[in-house]
């Protein structure tokens, strides 16, 4: 039951983030066309994209991890024997783990930071920062997750295949 909540999030926040690259496609479009008929574009059409970008990224990348869809390079993995490939696809998890770890004990003090302190974004609106920096322990706390189980469970972050695959 937990598992099953814990995938629909994670699949959620990829359809978020799907959601934020049509967002990122309109609004560019929309600013384009307003400048082409000599109209300045709305401050907050601009401001909107750059907050897109950062959750885009964010809200994806754990879904990402979990498809195995970020980019790596298997050249040193595919001449290994399976043991060793074994032994160096975990020890690069447990590194993307600790990294993870430590990007969102960052991140949570950068959020807890901006709360404490009220901070603003200021540009098209008064924004609260701590909406945005939010962002940060989750997703990278939802990765390192993610990366742990390349660690711990039976599946392994490389294939041992050189090349491209789809």
């Amino acid at each position: 039951m937990i598992g099953k909540f814990y995938r629909g999030f994670l699949y959620l926040m990829a359809g978020v983030a799907g959601f934020m690259l049509i967002w990122l496609m309109f609004s560019v479009i929309t600013s384009v066309l307003m400048r082409n008929a000599g109209l300045q574009p709305f401050a907050w059409l601009f401001t909107s994209s750059e907050y897109a970008i950062l959750y885009m990224t964010m809200l994806g990348a754990p879904w990402l991890v979990r498809e195995k869809g970020h980019v790596h390079i298997e050249l040193v993995t595919a001449a290994l024997p399976a043991p060793a490939r074994r032994v160096v696809s975990r020890g690069v998890a447990a590194l993307c783990v600790l990294v993870c770890v430590i990007l969102a004990w960052k991140g949570a003090e950068l959020f807890l930071g901006n709360i404490a302190r009220n901070d603003l974004d200021v540009r098209a609106y008064y924004f609260p920062k701590w909406i945005l920096t939010i962002a940060f322990p989750v997703s990278f706390g939802l990765m390192a997750i993610e990366f742990s189980r390349f660690v711990f469970g039976k599946d392994l972050m490389h294939s041992g295949e050189a090349g491209i695959h789809e």
